[in-house]
């Protein structure tokens, strides 16, 4: 069953969500700002075991495209001049240095160039996730330079980030967010790291309708995965460092810390951000409006060029494409293509957000049926190629209003 409004031209984007839905199973979101207008504010399916439908104010766990929500945080503190982004990281975490890390700078980092990918060897067992006192310091004692390369820092950009923040501000990362992104924008549904009355809202995520478990996360993330990708590699002679993409993408145990009963409970900056589609795209749309939504400024409009601009035009060492890795943030990739003007984070099981400031627009997407790659899902990028397809096609603003009816889809004025 699907809800929600979409303005007239928006059509092709319903259709896309319906579809997925029917294919797909499970439950979804999407949200979609132009021009500083909500035009699409769409939710649908199940969202959990039981089949209980997907509510308004549902969230979903979204993976990496948490990364956005901490890359947005560092810009707002270089925005106040409270950072810059070519200062050594050492000089706000001073125990960072250690092992020949006191060159590496902000920039570094959010290039994806700090040397920091590998997960896997700073951590004995999976749970370990869970405990950000032991990230932190297991990743202030690992040797690393910085690369001329990006090498997709996975997992360890979380805890890198939001330390970093945490360092700066002197609060809770929590805290940060909700006090410089909730309070300010309004947003109804952003947390990494949740308390009990969100995680109430929170839809279970499955492999498949009705399942149980990691399901089909638990293979990605598995040494068999890891077998095949080697296998591959091998058989095709591709220049990809195997070894190097699964310290960054595979923990250890089968990923079982991101199926801990306390991973919604705690931080984990890269992988457990639980949103609304609604808050996503509300932020994005900030940013798409050159900083400022409804009178509220996040950021000073020269920031956003600086934000938009590519800083890495080469392949990925862990994703093996041309990312365009900005700070913190990668091109937008629909199923028509990327858009080069327009940058954001996706993340594992089809979650994702961007925006794209040289058509004031902003889109975002959450799930809790699981597929895809730890790489990405086509579904972020075929609703965003319905959303480039309503624009290109677009006759006007009339606004209309999506009702149920006997699970037949029309639009009356609203």
């Amino acid at each position: 069953m699907i809800h929600g409004m979409a303005e007239a031209p928006f059509w092709p984007v319903v259709q896309a969500f319906e579809r997925q839905l029917e294919a797909s199973g499970g439950g979804a979101a999407v949200c979609v700002y132009h021009e500083g207008r909500k035009v699409v504010d769409l939710w649908g399916g199940v969202r959990d075991e039981n089949d209980r439908p997907w509510r308004e104010d549902t969230m979903a766990m979204s993976f990496s495209t948490s990364k956005g929500i901490t890359s947005t945080l560092l810009h707002i503190l270089v925005d106040r001049g409270l950072l810059r982004y070519d200062d050594p990281v050492a000089r706000y975490w001073p125990e960072f240095a250690a092992e020949g890390k006191g060159t590496i700078s902000v920039r570094d980092l959010m290039t994806h160039r700090a040397g920091l990918s590998r997960l896997r060897p700073l951590v004995d067992h999976g749970d370990r996730i869970l405990d950000w006192d032991h990230m932190v310091e297991a990743l202030a004692r690992t040797r690393a330079r910085p690369t001329v390369r990006s090498a997709y820092h996975a997992l360890t950009y979380g805890w890198l980030t939001g330390e970093l923040i945490q360092r700066i501000t002197r609060k809770s990362l929590p805290e940060v967010i909700h006090e410089e992104l909730v309070l300010p924008l309004g947003l109804d549904g952003m947390y990494i790291g949740s308390p009990p009355e969100a995680r109430a809202r929170a839809a279970q995520l499955s492999a498949r309708p009705g399942s149980e478990g990691s399901g089909l996360l638990g293979l990605l993330v598995s040494e068999r995965v890891a077998d095949a990708l080697t296998a591959f590699n091998r058989l095709l002679g591709l220049p990809l460092d195997l070894r190097h993409m699964l310290d960054a993408l595979v923990p250890p145990g089968e990923g079982e810390g991101l199926w801990h009963d306390r991973i919604l409970e705690v931080p984990v900056p890269a992988a457990n951000g639980l949103f609304t589609a609604r808050s996503l795209a509300r932020l994005y749309a900030a940013i798409a409006e050159g900083g400022t939504l409804d009178g509220v400024e996040l950021l000073s409009s020269s920031m956003i060029p600086r934000m938009a601009r590519i800083q890495v035009e080469t392949r990925d060492r862990v994703i093996p494409v041309r990312m365009g890795w900005r700070l913190g943030y990668h091109t937008a990739f629909t199923n028509r293509g990327p858009l080069e003007s327009a940058f954001g984070h996706f993340g594992f099981g089809g979650s994702g957000a961007w925006a794209d400031p040289s058509r004031r627009l902003s889109v975002a997407m959450v799930n809790n049926r699981l597929g895809g790659t730890p790489f990405g899902d086509m579904r972020i990028a075929a609703i965003g190629g319905a959303v480039m397809e309503s624009l290109r096609s677009a006759q006007g603003p009339r606004r209309r209003r999506m009702r149920d009816r006997d699970r037949r889809w029309r639009f009356a004025p609203s």
